[in-house]
């Protein structure tokens, strides 16, 4: 454990090297903020956010913030940043102003249990901002044992923290000596989850009333152009819907009369088939050969057939061999 006095220029720079070197090893150091003092470690290194988060006795559901040394790493940092953020930045960065917000998803770091987020503040101490813009961005708490009260000496920091702890960084006591105003800026409307130094008025006051919900928008009455416009575009359906039922109109009319046309044309063949039915069936042929010649006369007919001289004859007298009926007329 090292103290290292950087309010001497003279032993400024040897500070700061030591500290860097710190970070770059992956070990723990306390640096001087304009709120509080705080404990800091490389935010890509997840040993020594590890290790920071254990020597504050502070579990991962409690992630750390991440300091940054100039405005434009908060854009690297964080995605689906709302316009209100960028103006609060250039108004109150670097300052007591922390900003939770979505963080980049491909960034290869592990703060803990942050549900997506990261809360980025830049802060208004010469060294600090000198130490950041040497390491880059730094996972950085305020630097005192969980539940106890925040150093605002690196002697409060070193009494609590001790051999935790790689380098110590003595800038005086702290200029602000409160926590930062802290503002969760994925919500909607935006809400202040720790009160601070900056006060709602005071950023209301920059970019409007982000903490409350805005006024739901009267919808817009509609122009006279778009009232003709709509009833002309009306009209050209009615026609096209009238258009349409016309010719379907017309269809079931044709399906009528062709059904009528075919309910006669049925009735008409119904009719001749009743005709056909009462019509006598014609005589079936008495011969079945393919000439309808004329029998010959039976000779026996031929022979009976009384000629002339038998007409002169006189009638045989019956005898007794005849018996009766033969020969005679029913009687």
């Amino acid at each position: 454990m090292s103290v290292h006095d950087t309010q001497n220029p003279e032993s400024r720079e040897k500070a700061l090297v030591a500290a860097t070197q710190a970070v770059r090893d992956g070990k723990l150091i306390v640096l001087p903020t304009d709120t509080v003092y705080g404990i800091g470690a490389d935010a890509f290194t997840p040993d020594a956010v590890a290790d920071l988060l254990e020597a504050k006795g502070r579990g991962r559901d409690v992630p750390p913030p991440v300091l940054v040394g100039d405005h434009a790493v908060l854009l690297a940092l964080a995605v689906d940043v709302p316009d209100y953020v960028e103006p609060l930045a250039e108004e109150f960065w670097p300052g007591p102003l922390t900003l939770i917000l979505t963080a980049q998803p491909s960034l290869s770091w592990d703060l803990g249990e942050t549900g997506g987020t990261v809360a980025l503040r830049m802060p208004d101490d010469e060294i600090a901002l000198e130490l950041l813009r040497r390491t880059g961005p730094l996972a950085v708490s305020s630097a005192n044992r969980h539940g106890k009260s925040a150093a605002l000496t690196v002697l409060d920091a070193a009494t609590q923290l001790g051999d935790s702890v790689e380098e110590y960084l003595d800038g005086g006591t702290a200029r602000i000596g409160t926590g930062s105003t802290i503002i969760d800026t994925t919500v909607t409307p935006a809400e202040i989850v720790r009160d601070g130094t900056l006060s709602a008025e005071e950023i209301i006051a920059v970019v409007g009333d982000i903490f409350s919900a805005p006024e739901p928008e009267e919808p817009e009455e509609p122009s006279e152009a778009a009232e003709t416009e709509s009833s002309g575009e009306d009209d050209g359906a009615a026609t096209a819907e009238g258009t349409e039922t016309a010719r379907a109109a017309d269809e079931a009319e044709g399906a009528t009369s062709s059904s009528a046309g075919n309910a006669a044309a049925s009735e008409q063949s119904a009719r001749d088939a009743d005709e056909t039915a009462l019509e006598p069936e014609a005589p079936a042929a008495e011969h079945g050969g393919v000439l309808d010649l004329p029998s010959e006369p039976d000779l026996v007919e031929l022979s009976s057939t009384p000629t002339e001289e038998d007409a002169a004859a006189p009638a045989p007298v019956p005898t007794d061999e005849d018996g009766p009926g033969r020969g005679s007329s029913a009687g």
